[in-house]
């Protein structure tokens, strides 16, 4: 008769063997890896201050730049970066982006779709009647806050 413990660390050793599936990257048909090299890699590692920077660039032309600091409100940290490469039909791509507490995250791109223009003229009546709108709502924002002090 088996004891349940047994039982119990035969299932625990080959549920922790390693998964026999993986093999490291072969070389392709011309004798190359699918792996590609970090040729440049330079790192600032986070401050106390949230300072960092991170930048580096791969061996088939892919280039990353990323730094930050705790300067947003209550020292959330605030970054700014790039991202360039070039796809494999040879165009190139960047992406430049910021992230701080007035805009959230603001990516800009020539790649990134851009909505079109309104395509119709908006009627004087129309921005007149907006134009009252927001004008009853901060008089109602500054009496509302009259009342609470």
């Amino acid at each position: 008769m088996i004891s349940t413990v047994f039982i119990a660390a035969i299932l625990a050793v080959a549920a922790a063997r390693p998964d026999s599936r993986y093999s490291a990257p072969q070389p392709t048909h011309r004798g190359q890896s699918d792996e590609i090299a970090i040729v440049r890699d330079d790192r600032v590692y986070p401050s106390a201050a949230g300072q960092y920077s991170t930048d580096f660039e791969t061996a088939n032309g892919i280039h990353v730049s990323e730094s930050g600091y705790g300067s947003g409100p209550d020292g959330a940290v605030e970054t700014q970066g790039s991202v360039r490469f070039t796809h494999p039909d040879g165009t190139p791509f960047e992406l430049k982006f910021v992230a701080d507490a007035a805009g959230g995250y603001q990516p800009e791109s020539a790649a990134l779709p851009v909505a079109p223009a309104f395509p119709h003229e908006i009627p004087q009546f129309v921005l007149d009647q907006i134009a009252k709108a927001a004008e009853e709502d901060r008089n109602r924002d500054d009496s509302d806050e009259r009342s609470y002090q």
